[in-house]
């Protein structure tokens, strides 16, 4: 017994130094920290700051291009007034890398003006709760409570019939608000892609729809939020990413940037305190309901804001990222057109759960318009490890930015990258024109990040651009004849930069 118990451990032993050898010799091999190629802090400056820099102008994806232009696949990023210093790289290799030793509370760096906010300017409200922006053991503490809500597919699926309602209200909006003769919309449609996305936050976050639609009593106030959410991306995108000296003193972009925040935590608030009130009465009604809003009622309220403030501007884009691809591609989408009339047999069909589980083309579509279209610019994470990256040593508690931009175009992860392929996404290789399409390693393909951090929304975000796209193309026609240059601009992701004049025609059946 005993002889077989010390064999075992040495196997056990043996095996581990096994498993641990190969990133030990990776490290031993790899090349100095310091070799890393490092941006001069002063020439930074000067080129992102002042007048006739280089890169002065550029928004943050047209800036990420850049600096790997003049840099390389990876670089070292100089600490900027305060800000953090950090390795960038542009590697779905070094992707994995980081995520696959990010440790059971993964940090996740950035949103430093808005968790000056919470901690700071308005602690009286927040309380020390910073929502999803949290980290270490109150980030996972928070998820631990939220998770079950947004993350399990039985949970989100409940809201079906409420987003369908939601969707069929858009298409009446739609139809509405069309030009009579050359059918297409006004030059702001982005304000009612706005309002479809809030109203079907709101079905998850408050379990109620606020009316946005149908315009109402709400509409002042909910311009107010529109206005607000567009500063805190375009202020925001600024302050935490370029040279600031906000953190030494209070600029006039900042102080627009904390009544922005100000502007949204007092909108939200207001739809989330009516949502409350609701509750309380249906609960002592003795209704039982699924919903976020039954949790911890500050965990609760913080959230809702949350999925308000992230789920609005980033949802449009990427629903405006998918009917610009199907417009561009008609064939696609009579193909999508015919996967969705069988789940949709009349133009007012409900939604089922059963139905939606055979839509493998709508889902292909949406992945493709995710890669030609991206929607993050950038993920991060500071280092819970040592890793090697790209060849080098990088050793924890570093913040490390990846870029996946060039990767989502590069043909060496996506053949024919410039071709809208939603087929290279289709898990069944006898539906698939050409299997040989799909992505040559998965890390290349991130939209929503990877691991514990990964969105908190991303299943209420798919249902929503499921169930939208699929009502949308079951009832129109979608056009788009204009010029698509430079449609979107980056500012913390990727929004809208042109005038969304699609033209929506009618179906017959």
């Amino acid at each position: 017994m005993l002889a077989r118990r010390c064999r075992f451990i040495c196997r056990f032993q043996t095996n581990r130094a096994v498993a641990m050898e190969p990133r030990d010799v990776d490290w031993q091999r790899a090349r100095r920290f310091e070799h890393i190629p490092s941006i001069q802090k002063l020439s930074l400056t000067l080129d992102m700051s002042f007048p006739g820099g280089k890169y002065k102008n550029l928004d943050l994806s047209q800036l990420m291009m850049a600096l790997r232009r003049d840099y390389g696949d990876i670089y070292r990023m100089p600490s900027l007034f305060g800000s953090e210093p950090m390795v960038i790289t542009y590697s779905p290799r070094d992707f994995e890398e980081v995520y696959r030793h990010e440790g059971v509370w993964p940090s996740r760096p950035g949103n430093d003006t808005m968790r000056y906010h919470r901690l700071t300017h308005r602690k009286d409200f927040f309380q020390g709760c910073q929502g999803l922006i949290a980290q270490g053991k109150e980030w996972g503490e928070f998820r631990s409570i939220v998770n079950p809500v947004l993350m399990q597919p039985k949970n989100v699926r409940v809201y079906y019939k409420k987003m369908s309602q939601v969707n069929m209200e858009f298409v009446q909006l739609i139809k509405a608000k069309r030009d009579l003769k050359t059918l297409e919309m006004a030059d702001n449609f982005i304000e009612d892609i706005n309002r479809w996305t809030l109203e079907s936050v709101s079905v998850v976050a408050l379990d109620k729809q606020l009316g946005l639609l149908k315009g109402g009593s709400k509409d002042e106030q909910t311009q107010l939020l529109f206005k607000s959410l567009d500063e805190f991306f375009r202020y925001g995108g600024t302050l935490d990413v370029k040279p600031s000296l906000w953190r030494y003193i209070k600029t006039p972009m900042f102080k627009k940037l904390m009544k922005a925040y100000d502007n949204i935590q007092i909108t939200t608030l207001a739809f989330v305190n009516e949502a409350l009130e609701r509750l309380e009465r249906e609960s002592q009604q003795g209704l039982v309901r699924p919903e976020l809003l039954k949790k911890n009622k500050q965990v609760a309220t913080i959230m809702a804001m949350d999925l308000m403030l992230a789920g609005v501007d980033t949802t449009s884009s990427a629903f405006t990222a998918a009917l610009l691809c199907l417009a561009s591609n008609p064939e696609k989408q009579e193909k999508l057109r015919e996967e969705v009339m069988l789940v949709l047999p009349n133009m007012d069909s409900e939604f089922t759960e059963a139905s939606m589980m055979n839509v493998p083309y709508l889902r292909a579509c949406l992945k493709e318009s995710q890669r030609m279209r991206p929607l993050a610019i950038t993920h991060a994470r500071k280092l819970e490890q040592n890793c090697v990256l790209s060849g080098y040593k990088v050793p924890a508690d570093t913040t490390v930015m990846m870029v996946p931009i060039p990767a989502l175009s590069s043909e060496q992860y996506f053949p024919r990258a410039t071709e809208f392929l939603p087929e290279r996404w289709l898990r069944n290789e006898e539906k698939a024109e050409c299997p040989a399409l799909r992505t040559t390693y998965p890390f290349a393909y991130l939209p929503f990040g990877f691991g514990a951090r990964m969105c908190a929304g991303k299943r209420i975000v798919d249902m929503e651009l499921e169930l939208g796209i699929a009502r949308i193309i079951r009832n129109f026609k979608v056009e788009f004849n204009y010029s698509t240059e430079n449609a979107f601009t980056a500012v913390m992701f990727n929004k809208p930069n042109i005038p969304l004049k699609f033209k929506f025609t009618d179906l017959n059946k």
